[in-house]
């Protein structure tokens, strides 16, 4: 973003150039009712990245005025999930903290005659808000006295009425032709137990009129937000001049980033958890931060993807691939190569002594040395991918193993295929090859060309593994959200991996099938798979 242009990053500079501001100070301010995803990701770099290029500072403040929905354990993932992305918050705060002053401040906009205490239900008050080409109709409890709203309002506060019962509604122009402004709502009775406050209040602030008073209290200069509140900006800017705010915060909105088959709603992803449909919220296939986290995404590649979309006044959509392309670019360097077969098949090679395993040695990235060696075994038995065994080479596009053709093992020996072993029913359990001993690694046989060169495991020293593959969650589409979920986006393979494995619990690249990490809630060897090496996905 240092090296990008924007129209926010313009903005902050004029404000510093002019004096307007000394310092930027930005937010990123969470409702509490779920844990964050890529979305929420991207509003995070975007407020961090661009305070921190003025070196300016950010704050964390959970925006819980809704007790119904809110939870310490959504705050606590929260904080875990800034942490692992690499922010440092200059203070943690909660709206919650506020709540006294933002009372005063309501009792202030009555005071001055531009709020007063409605008793229409919510349905009556919806149906006179009129619409965009009919004004709405002043409410009859519009004209209240002064001090019969402040009477109401008090006793609003100490418990006398029912949730619904009444609310409190700014005065500002129910002919207006920006919606928000048609006497919007401010403050609601719930009687519901705060996760901080307790029950120490029974009437909350709506968002559109706590927020602007969060900013303004903290002193944020630049409120960052995405497009769909550009037509709550009136109202955000009439709550900060009304209710006399001696700070005076400016909203800026900026275009929502979608991603292709990615859920971009924390109301869809609660659907899911709550219907069971995932593991939870944690689930490797969510795009949670705490589920990218554990199906082994690196913080790097989430802010660099985020960084390389842009940053515009519109909305867009990108391609799954982007951000996979994002995650290739980082882990491609800095991972072990392994190899493993998730797709088992028996090798016995016939000229090589029974019980004899031999130690090879090569390195675990090649690309970068100091990773330091592995050792490889090899011996009689091994298993290979049966994707790479075919009977009868098909084109000379084939650069596997097919009967009668010669392969390399990778960092050892060629071998070829001279039969095959088959079950019952006909399938193939076993290939019989022969390995020529002057084809070792390392030797001179530059005069033979084998047909590719393929993976492999000792079938003594071999780990048995599990491994997770994952698809896409949910396609895009006309359907309903329920009827758009992948059925298939979740596959178990029983497999092998080389024994160099055993002690690798970061990321590593399974040669030529993809990018895995051990499921971090299993204590069993299991490997979720990341990514694959390249994108393979069709609907």
């Amino acid at each position: 973003m240092k090296d990008q242009s924007n129209f926010i990053k313009t903005i902050m500079i004029q404000d510093l150039e002019s004096g307007k501001h000394k310092e930027i100070l930005t937010r990123f301010p969470p409702e509490p009712n779920g844990f964050l995803h890529i979305g929420h990701a991207r509003a995070l770099t975007i407020n961090f990245e661009l305070a921190a290029l003025f070196n300016g500072k950010t704050n964390l403040r959970f925006d819980d005025t809704n007790p119904e929905a809110e939870d310490v354990r959504y705050v606590n993932s929260i904080i875990e999930d800034i942490n692992w992305l690499g922010f440092k918050p200059d203070k943690v705060l909660y709206a919650s903290d506020y709540f006294q002053e933002m009372y005063e401040r309501a009792v202030l906009l009555i005071k001055r005659g531009l709020a007063y205490v409605d008793d229409q239900t919510a349905e009556e008050i919806s149906a006179t808000r009129g619409n965009v080409t009919t004004p709405g109709v002043n409410s009859p409890y519009r004209d209240r006295t002064v001090e019969e709203n402040l009477k109401l309002f008090n006793e609003m506060k100490e418990g006398k009425y029912a949730e619904g019962e009444k609310v409190l509604r700014a005065k500002i122009d129910m002919a207006s032709p920006n919606m928000n402004m048609r006497d919007p709502v401010i403050y609601r009775i719930t009687f519901a137990e705060h996760y901080r406050t307790g029950n120490k209040w029974c009437i909350y602030p709506l968002y559109d009129f706590a927020h602007p008073i969060e900013d303004a209290i903290e002193g944020i200069t630049h409120s960052l937000c995405s497009l769909e509140f550009e037509d709550h900006r009136p109202l955000y800017d009439w709550v900060v001049e009304e209710t006399q705010m001696e700070s005076v915060p400016r909203q800026i909105e900026f275009g929502r980033l979608n991603i292709e088959n990615t859920v971009m709603s924390k109301r869809y992803l609660k659907i899911l958890v709550d219907e069971k449909r995932v593991t939870g919220w944690d689930d490797p296939r969510m795009p949670t931060l705490s589920g990218l986290r554990r199906r082994g995404y690196t913080p790097e590649a989430i802010k660099n993807f985020i960084i390389s979309t842009g940053l515009s006044k519109n909305n867009s959509t990108v391609a799954a691939d982007m951000l996979e392309a994002a995650l290739r670019d980082d882990l491609q360097l800095k991972t072990p190569k392994i190899m493993g077969v998730i797709n088992p098949l028996k090798v016995t090679v016939t000229n090589y002594p029974e019980g004899k395993v031999e130690k090879l040695t090569t390195f675990l990235n090649p690309q970068d040395e100091s990773m330091g060696e592995k050792t490889i075994y090899f011996s009689r038995h091994l298993y290979i991918d049966r994707d790479d065994f075919i009977l009868e080479k098909p084109n000379k596009h084939w650069k596997r193993l097919a009967k009668g053709i010669e392969v390399r093992l990778y960092n050892a020996y060629f071998i070829a295929c001279h039969d095959v072993v088959y079950d019952e029913d006909g399938e193939i359990v076993e290939i019989l090859v022969t390995y020529d001993e002057k084809t070792k690694s390392g030797t001179d046989f530059n005069e033979r060309k084998p047909n590719g060169t393929i993976q492999y495991v000792e079938a003594t020293t071999a780990l048995k593994t599990t491994f997770n593959l994952f698809g896409p969650l949910v396609f895009d589409g006309e359907e309903s959200f329920l009827e758009r979920i992948n059925p298939n986006s979740w596959e178990v393979k029983e497999g092998y991996i080389e024994h160099a494995a055993k002690d690798i619990k970061e990321q590593m690249q399974l040669m030529r099938i993809g990018y895995f990490i051990q499921d971090s809630k299993s204590e069993e060897r299991v490997l979720n798979r990341i990514v694959e090496l390249r994108s393979s996905f069709k609907k």
